[in-house]
């Protein structure tokens, strides 16, 4: 998660989806939209569900081609 920002009515979100080469970007990504779509679709009701009030979330797919090697990405990331 980038950021974080609670309103009284509304919550916005901002993540980044990270993956490790370009053709795995295009899978999460999925033809028109639609896979990322149908995640964050199902994710932003489950959030609603839990914070009991509007979610708005943004969601980027980025490559980057050694993060499972670096330890502080991996930290960063909560598996170290």
């Amino acid at each position: 998660m980038t950021s974080f920002k609670e309103g009284d009515e509304m919550i916005r979100i901002s993540c980044e989806i990270y993956c490790a080469a370009d053709s795995q970007k295009g899978i999460i990504i999925g033809k028109g939209g639609k896979a990322l779509k149908a995640v964050g679709t199902k994710a932003r009701g489950r959030m609603e569900a839990f914070f009991g009030k509007k979610v708005f979330l943004e969601t980027r797919v980025k490559v980057s081609k050694s993060w499972r090697n670096d330890e502080s990405a991996l930290a960063d990331f909560g598996y170290l």
